[in-house]
């Protein structure tokens, strides 16, 4: 697995790991050593960088990443997140960045995960009512006490970015990025690169959708996706004539289509660090793959003639 360095501070696998679908999201939870056996097989396969969140689970992801990769503590980059307000295990509460909760947050995250650091530490919307200069200035005395190494934010717009790095230096910023979410191009990613933040698209495959293998109507209560616009019946069988086109491309590259869409993230630029996620070993092999598959600029056109982004329908939430 090819390296690539977020900021000037963590470096990390090309492609890296989204263990949001481990607690739930997408179905029922995996046992703690069935999700400890996929990430212990991400590794060994190359993955050094994890992702995980408070809010997934609520909490349970923190523990099944803390105990799946507990023995390679030392070898492995492991992000998780604050800013979600939860009430007695219930998220959907609001937001939370107060510095106290901050604080709060990541001791109970450090618990969970049974480590002594937390190797980024996102914020992961932004707080309406809590300037990001405190965020940043909590976060940087995280740092300077050994409990975090490196800052990032998450879903936030270019001001807000330059307005934190001024008082921390942010490693990276997460947000959703595809060829079917390409909000990031015109304002944010020039802002990240002038300022040496790296990004980390999350939901790269669009969540499922560009794979091709979650066909309209498929999606079904309880799943994560249910309610999202892009997921609706109607706007379904729109975007999936796009992921056939995306489809017929991957076969002149004898790749599959979740490959083609994930060697296009990559070859967006050498700051960009997909977290693709996924619950089958064949589906992360799969994902892992696309890491050698090379794209030319006629081929990179050809991806995007095939999915053009204004015609998307649906909006990327509810």
């Amino acid at each position: 697995m090819q390296k690539r360095k977020l900021g000037h501070t963590l470096e990390v696998s090309a492609i890296g790991l989204g263990c949001m679908s481990l607690s739930g999201a997408y179905g029922e939870a995996l046992s703690e050593a069935d999700a400890g056996d996929l990430l212990r097989a991400a590794y060994d396969r190359g993955v050094t960088f994890f992702d995980t969140a408070e809010i997934y689970g609520p909490f349970l992801n923190e523990i099944q990443v803390g105990k799946g990769l507990g023995s390679l503590r030392d070898k492995v980059t492991v992000a998780t997140k604050f800013g979600f307000r939860i009430v007695d295990g219930k998220p959907g509460q609001g937001f939370d960045s107060r510095p106290e909760h901050i604080r709060e947050v990541v001791d109970a995250s450090l618990k969970r995960l049974g480590f002594e650091y937390i190797d980024l530490l996102y914020q992961h919307r932004p707080d309406p009512d809590v300037p990001v200069e405190e965020v940043a200035g909590t976060v940087g005395e995280l740092i300077a006490a050994g409990k975090v190494r490196a800052f990032g934010l998450s879903e936030s717009n270019a001001e807000t970015i330059r307005r934190a790095h001024a008082v921390q230096p942010v490693t990276a910023l997460q947000s959703e990025y595809s060829l079917w979410t390409r909000d990031v191009e015109s304002e944010i990613l020039p802002t990240l690169r002038e300022l040496g933040i790296g990004l980390v698209p999350y939901s790269p495959l669009g969540r499922g959708f560009l794979t091709g293998t979650v066909a309209p109507g498929s999606v079904k209560e309880g799943d994560f996706r249910f309610k999202m616009a892009r997921f609706q019946t109607e706007a379904a069988d729109r975007n999936y004539q796009l992921v056939e086109n995306l489809q017929r491309v991957a076969q002149t590259k004898g790749c599959t289509a979740a490959q083609l869409a994930l060697a296009w993230v990559l070859h967006q630029g050498e700051d960009i660090v997909p977290i693709p996620g996924t619950r089958r070993l064949d589906r992360l092999e799969e994902n892992l793959a696309a890491a050698a598959v090379v794209l030319t600029a006629a081929d990179l056109a050809m991806i995007e003639g095939a999915v053009p982004s204004g015609d998307v329908v649906g909006g990327r939430y509810f």
